[in-house]
């Protein structure tokens, strides 16, 4: 029987698990998907919001500013990749003006600070690919770009040294309430839980599950919501144009959102998108041509000059939207023991770090828990041999005498080594895919997509786990990657 067990393995449900887990405390991680971080937590922008766009007084604007106040240590401490490269958002005509003063204006109310609105020509100067009718910008010096992939899994991974259980392609199908307090859970598809066994027992629930949430929720609570999925599609881009930008830009929001954006990735790749539809299949992650068509034209209006030659892939993720219009974080109003971390869309990445803490603090409490003598410090992060393409020579001598396959490079496009992949499989959580790999390593990121390097990972991959190279899959169930027999 467990503590606490944590329905969701995205950021969220990763990062409550890994501040629970200072505590004397029981404590598991139930995940319909794969691997974790395999819902919005990676196929997001990776923005860290300074916090002017969230409404004054919602728990958006709360928990995103506090989050923003955590995530660079947070990032450190896990040698997670993070810049501090800004953000603009651009007023692109006169008339677009006072929407720039009203978010600055909201942005004070938060408590957001480097807040100052700059002309054309710093706009200009600033960022020289910009459409050159910017009339002027909101720029906020304090916003960031972080890898919310890396920072799922480093956390999952900082938990799970610690004692954290993962039950991973484990769907969550019934949650009772006992008169004792107890909680159990039915699921299926993880021979670890109940499929071979007992069902999951637990003291504690916290719901993180993201675009399922409410379903969660109406196993066992009347105070019912409703979490719609809004499908956003993106366009990434070559680190050749993605070096030649430093802020996040925006667009001024509209009702319908943030709208479409131009970033960098930590890794210097660009990100434009996403767009914003909601649709009625939670499993939909489609990328369709309409939409791809609409994200190049709405971002001509900010970088008339993107050259088309350059987009090496496309990508969605389902952001979940919930009915009442904020976020859900805290005890449930009419169930003892169950906590919610509930319609958590955007700035949801850059709030994690204050959610998780919250909720860690309210459960420990209500349990009673203390904190543990004994709290491991995070895994050193697999060795690349670069960073930004700047090969470490003295470092990657010293791996290569070591250990020959890190001079092996399996991924082109990204240098990755075989070493580097093979540690991916090894380490706690390690990967059980093609995608897993690529999340842990960037190899399949590059500008071939895989075409060179999927053979030799896959090869890899099957030698490590000592299974049959036809049964590996590119993100878990349902996704096989070869197909046929063998001549």
């Amino acid at each position: 029987m467990y503590d606490v067990i944590i329905i969701g393995a995205g950021v969220i449900g990763c990062a409550i698990a890994r501040e629970l887990a200072r505590f004397d405390l029981k404590i598991a991680v139930v995940d319909r998907a794969d691997d974790v971080s395999e819902g919005a937590s990676k196929a997001n922008s990776g923005i860290v919001h300074a916090g002017f766009d969230a409404l004054p007084g919602s728990r958006k604007a709360y928990f995103n500013v506090h989050g923003h106040a955590r995530m660079q240590s947070w990032a450190s401490e896990l040698h997670v990749p993070y810049k501090n490269n800004t953000s603009l958002v651009l007023a692109l005509n006169e008339a677009e003006k006072p929407g720039l003063s009203e978010l600055l204006a909201r942005g004070l109310q938060n408590g957001v600070t480097g807040l100052r609105l700059i002309d054309r020509d710093d706009v200009l100067r600033r960022e020289p690919l910009v459409n050159p009718a910017v009339q002027g910008a909101l720029l906020a010096e304090t916003a960031g770009i972080v890898s919310p992939y890396h920072l799922t899994i480093a956390l999952a991974e900082h938990a799970a040294v610690n004692g954290v259980d993962f039950y991973l392609n484990c769907a969550v199908t019934g949650l009772d309430r006992a008169d004792t307090g107890l909680f159990t859970l039915t699921t299926e598809g993880n021979p670890t839980s109940n499929a071979f066994g007992t069902p999951l027992q637990t003291r504690a629930i916290v719901n993180a599950a993201g675009i399922y949430a409410d379903q969660i929720n109406d196993y066992i609570s009347l105070d019912t919501f409703k979490i719609s999925a809004r499908r956003g599609e993106y366009w990434m881009m070559d680190k050749q144009i993605g070096a030649r930008f430093s802020a996040t830009l925006f667009q001024l929001p509209t009702e319908k959102g943030k709208g479409v954006l131009v970033t960098p990735t930590v890794e210097d790749t660009l990100i434009i998108g996403p767009t914003n539809e909601a649709i009625a299949d939670k499993t939909d992650t489609r990328t369709t041509r309409e939409k791809l068509d609409e994200i190049r034209r709405v971002a001509a209006r900010t970088c008339p000059s993107l050259p088309q030659d350059l987009y090496i892939t496309a990508f969605s993720g389902l952001r979940a939207h919930c009915d009442r219009g904020d976020f859900i974080v805290g005890r449930a109003t009419d169930v003892a023991g169950y906590y919610l971390a509930a319609g958590i869309e955007s700035p949801g990445l850059t709030a994690a770090p204050a959610i998780a803490l919250e909720l860690a603090e309210q459960i420990a409490t209500d349990l009673a828990a203390h904190h543990r003598n004994l709290f491991l410090a995070p895994l050193a992060p697999i060795f690349l041999g670069h960073g930004n393409d700047e090969v470490n020579l003295v470092a990657l001598a010293e791996h290569i005498a070591e250990d020959p396959a890190y001079g092996r490079i399996v991924c082109r496009c990204e240098h990755v080594s075989e070493a580097a992949i093979r540690q991916a499989i090894r380490r706690p959580l390690g990967a059980r895919s093609l995608d897993a790999i690529k999340r842990r390593t960037r190899a399949n990121m590059g500008r071939c997509q895989g075409g060179f390097c999927t053979p030799r990972i896959l090869e890899i991959m099957a030698e490590e786990l000592s299974v049959d190279v036809t049964t590996l899959t590119k993100f878990g169930s349902q996704s096989d990657l070869l197909t046929g027999g063998r001549l």
